[in-house]
């Protein structure tokens, strides 16, 4: 495993996502198996988890939580907040001091932590992002203790410009992949030139890049890969990057005729990785075999030249124009 710099903390630059282990939108992962994954992953160097609070509803966390009682090496753990709609929370109110304390105090007790490495806003409105009150709670909450850094998880470019304008932020959560690779052109300069570290999310597109789904493949019901295939329940940008399925699957095919061998989720993670303004990427896993090829990515050397630019190239030709949601 190689190691990136994030604000002074050398993390795996190939981290884990667990919103797989909450049990929900993704099918069921018991207790078990989140052990298992999270065991695979810091046995081959990992020391990069992101998490959230409605993962599962604090499932994610409290298995995470559990599992840092087990070991004895340094794991930091990336968690979200915002988007919580239980009880007392929801928008706009989730934005309130008050509740962001609450919210946070809340991860704490689920990951049996006294501070957190990194909590960041969940994807939230961009009207609460351009009002900056929020981050001036996220600079308290820093002060008091609570959290160590601050950051946040956007859906668009324009989203990641207007946090980049403020002071002390640490990260950015974005999507960045084969089906999504303009996104350099449009912050990536702006991120290195402030020092805030760029966390990859969906880095396989949902399991596209996998290389293993086809035209007839099927979905649980409750995997967000059915019941969200075209945003239905959130952004359709968030499932497949905003790519129909079917139209992915005949893409992944061309992707695999430029990439040098048939470890298609290995190279699409390296492609990542080629881009040194990259802090991390963070691919889930349901089964420890995933875990072992995500990480294996960092052990591959580089693509050629010559290979990136012909991926670029079906990109601008053949995937862009196709993306929905919002991006």
């Amino acid at each position: 495993m190689n190691y990136r710099n994030f604000r002074g903390t050398q993390v795996a630059e190939v981290g884990l996502g667990t919103w797989q282990l909450g049990s929900s939108e993704w099918g069921n992962v018991d207790e078990q198996q989140a052990f298992e994954i999270l065991q695979a992953y810091t046995d081959a160097g990992g020391n990069f988890i992101d998490t959230a609070d409605i993962y599962g509803g604090g499932v994610s966390e409290r298995v995470i939580g559990k599992f840092l009682k087990t070991i004895d090496k340094p794991i930091y753990v990336a968690t979200k907040l915002g988007r919580r709609s239980d009880g007392e929370y929801g928008w706009p109110q989730n934005f309130t001091y008050d509740a962001m304390k609450r919210q946070v105090e809340a991860s704490l007790s689920n990951l049996d932590v006294s501070q957190l490495f990194l909590d960041q806003f969940h994807c939230i409105p961009k009207e609460e992002m351009q009002a900056g009150k929020v981050f001036d709670n996220f600079r308290k909450l820093q002060q008091e203790g609570l959290i160590k850094h601050f950051g946040a998880s956007v859906e668009t470019s324009e989203e990641a410009l207007i946090c980049l304008e403020q002071e002390g932020l640490a990260s950015l959560q974005i999507i960045f992949n084969l089906f999504r690779q303009h996104v350099a052109d449009e912050i990536f300069a702006k991120a290195k030139e402030k020092n805030v570290a760029l966390i990859v999310r969906v880095p396989l597109a949902s399991g596209l890049l996998s290389g293993k789904f086809t035209a007839d493949t099927h979905f649980d019901a409750k995997d967000h890969r059915n019941f969200n295939a075209n945003g239905e329940s959130f952004n359709a940008g968030e499932t497949f990057s905003g790519v129909e399925f079917k139209q992915g699957v005949q893409l992944v095919d061309e992707i695999k005729a430029i990439l040098p061998d048939d470890r298609t989720p290995q190279w699409a993670i390296r492609w990542i990785l080629d881009h040194p303004e990259v802090t991390t990427v963070i691919p889930g896993a349901t089964k420890v075999t995933q875990v072992h090829s995500n990480v294996g990515a960092s052990a591959l050397q580089p693509l050629p030249q010559d290979t990136h630019t012909k991926l670029r190239k079906l990109y601008d030709e053949k995937i862009r124009a196709g993306i929905r949601g919002h991006y």
